[in-house]
């Protein structure tokens, strides 16, 4: 890949940086494409972020900045503009200029579950969902939800306070959504996610009764550990469409490429970019 004066920087932030995978995602399709950006990891931590995002943005050829651990809450509090996706999951991802030179961030985890959704033909306008886990991935997911027009969300965390916390900030920004809280019951719903880390071990028990599960439900994953885990393995069995965990993230970078104005691609082309990598 050619650098040269005109190339534009796009930040990975966090730290450590050993376990990053953007650079090998972006970096090999920009030079695919002839795009003249590079995505750079830059280990952060936490007592120097706050003023190296600020420094880093005087740059003339910064592009923007992929945020990840461990500063994607505290990014909110450095911010001139949070955008209603990144206020509700109380956690940033990707941070540009505006247009009036403010910084600007949002959240991109939602997005990319969602988008995978809708490319699988799931109808969610006026639709009511689940989704089991109110953390960060949860948090964005139903924020995203909320956005796509689902009439109805029920969220459930064995944290009651987490779920009831997100379903106050949902409630503030989409006050005519129905937001339900204490329960993981399926039953009812036209789309089941688990947003929670089960899953990640070995052994780990199901999210929810997949038995209330009725057949022909969407069901989706956030676990990437694996393509298929037992919570997905089960629902298939029920006769569950099913969408996997690492959907989201390949769906996601197109809105990432939207959101910097840069040119944008297809999850398939991504995936295909990717296994040339690995």
């Amino acid at each position: 890949m050619l650098i040269n004066g005109h190339t534009e920087v796009i930040a990975h932030i966090g730290f450590p940086t050993h376990a990053f995978k953007a650079p090998m995602i972006y970096n090999p399709f920009f030079e695919q494409q002839g795009i003249n950006a590079l995505v750079v990891p830059m280990g952060c931590k936490a007592e120097d972020y706050p003023v190296f995002l600020r420094a880093m943005f005087k740059l003339s050829n910064i592009r923007g900045a992929l945020i990840t651990m461990p500063h994607k809450v505290s990014t909110l509090a450095l911010l001139d503009e949070v955008l209603p996706a990144a206020a509700i999951a109380g956690a940033c991802n990707a941070v540009r200029l505006g247009p009036q030179g403010q910084l600007q961030g949002d959240m991109f985890d939602g997005e990319g579950f969602v988008r995978g959704v809708l490319r699988k033909g799931v109808k969610l306008q006026g639709a009511r969902v689940l989704v089991a886990g109110a953390g960060g991935v949860g948090s964005a997911i139903a924020a995203s939800l909320a956005a796509a027009g689902v009439a109805a969300v029920s969220l459930f965390d064995v944290n009651a306070a987490a779920g009831e916390a997100l379903a106050g900030r949902l409630r503030e920004h989409y006050p005519a959504l129905q937001v339900h809280t204490g329960s993981n019951d399926p039953a009812g719903h036209a789309l089941v996610v688990n947003a929670t880390p089960m899953g990640m071990n070995e052994g780990d028990p199901l999210p929810m009764d997949v038995s209330r599960i009725a057949p022909g439900t969407f069901v989706g994953e956030v676990v990437m550990r694996t393509e298929m885990t037992a919570f997905l393995n089960a629902a298939r069995a029920r006769g569950c469409p099913v969408q996997v965990g690492s959907d989201m993230l390949f769906e996601q970078i197109p809105a990432y490429l939207e959101y910097f104005n840069l040119p944008t691609t297809t999850p398939d082309v991504l995936r295909a970019v990717a296994r040339l990598q690995y």
